[in-house]
């Protein structure tokens, strides 16, 4: 068995079922992908298998996905491969194992772009929202996707308007690495008004990812399906607006299921494209963030500085605590005795009158005739 073999028996297994397929993927586990592809093409197979495969196992049209998709530049990524996300997606065995019915693992994934799958899963944030988004949620989406960006942290959205179209924008503004997880194969074309910014992320080192073989047209269910590996491929997932019931809800309700972080922006109060994600924080399912900074802080930080090149820094930052307090304890335009910065910053007199010329020497304080003030450029 060699890695062509499992290439083509794993398209296969694609193409004659429709995700999720809990019973075939089982199959394909105990067997190994070639063995389990000629049973199912001989239905060869356990009832629940035959099941799911019975009305598509004649449906052999593996050389030409593999034609389409290298017309489409993609390639299938299969979980013998280097790049494939193992780790992210481990996330769905272990659900399986609590009982969470849709926590299923994905045969294979057909992706187009250049980035390692496997890298660009790792450490990545899932901002996803509603289709019919307010300027308020658009913003916000990008802004938060740009954040990310900046710091090195991949977004995952599923390119649909509104949100998830504001946020992989956001990320590109920011040379940041995005990519698309589509309810449609990566050449559908869909939807019609993303192709432009779907070949933009290609070409900017980001990725679309899709389950479905060359193709397949987009269906409502074929959304939710895919929502479970927005869900599995990131650290979090940050629902940005939402209505009760939404597609985000559904991503960040599996996200749940599946032991990750899930986040929610909160909005205005009269806005009912906001009420899914109060629902969500009020019962306690998402974390409240604000700021890409709680983003970070709420999955993890993943090890990333902070940001700053966009928040300016003052001198002060660099003082310690009680050189700090010492400082605010000083006044601009009149001198303080030392006795009476010691009781404004509530330090042993001792100590104030080592800080004070140390405050001096670095430029934060002045000695005057009667005592010390701060120096007005440092205040």
């Amino acid at each position: 068995m060699n890695a062509d073999d499992v290439r083509q028996a794993r398209a296969y297994l694609l193409r004659v079922a429709e995700p999720p397929a809990a019973a075939l993927v089982a199959f394909v586990a105990e067997h190994g992908p070639v063995a389990a592809a000629g049973r199912v093409r001989r239905g060869d197979c356990p009832p629940d298998v035959l099941k799911v495969t019975e009305a598509r196992r004649g449906f052999d049209l593996v050389a030409q996905d593999f034609a389409r998709a290298a017309e489409a530049g993609a390639r299938l990524v299969v979980p013998e491969d280097d790049e494939w996300p193992a780790w992210p997606l481990l996330a769905l065995d272990l659900a399986a194992r609590r009982g969470v019915a849709e926590a299923v693992p994905p045969l294979a994934l057909w992706v187009s772009g250049e980035v390692s799958l496997g890298a660009a899963a790792d450490r990545a944030v899932a901002v996803v929202g509603a289709r019919a988004a307010t300027e308020y949620g658009e913003h916000h989406a990008a802004e938060f996707a740009y954040g990310l960006g900046v710091r090195g942290v991949p977004v995952f959205s599923g390119a649909a308007y509104g949100i998830d179209g504001a946020a992989h924008r956001g990320a590109l503004a920011a040379s940041g690495v995005t990519v698309a997880v589509l309810g449609c194969a990566v050449d559908a074309g869909y939807p019609a008004g993303h192709v432009a910014l779907l070949k933009r992320m290609v070409g900017a080192g980001g990725a679309v990812v899709s389950e479905y073989p060359p193709g397949t047209p987009p269906a409502r269910h074929r959304f939710l399906v895919r929502n479970r590996l927005i869900a599995a491929l990131t650290e979090g997932t940050l629902v940005v607006e939402a209505g009760r019931r939404s597609g985000a809800r559904n991503t960040a309700s599996t996200a749940g299921a599946l032991g990750k972080v899930v986040m929610a922006l909160p909005g205005p109060v009269s806005s009912g494209m906001s009420a899914g994600c109060h629902d969500l924080i009020r019962d306690a399912r998402a974390t409240l963030v604000s700021t890409v900074d709680e983003v970070l802080e709420t999955v993890g930080h993943f090890g990333i500085a902070e940001d700053t090149t966009r928040r300016p820094k003052r001198r002060t930052d660099r003082l310690g605590p009680e050189a700090l307090r010492t400082f605010e304890a000083l006044a601009v335009r009149t001198d303080r005795s030392d006795s009476e910065i010691a009781a404004e910053s509530g330090l042993p007199l001792r100590r104030v009158r080592a800080l004070l010329p140390e405050l001096e020497l670095d430029g934060f304080a002045v000695r005057g005739e009667a005592g010390w003030r701060r120096r007005k450029e440092s205040a």
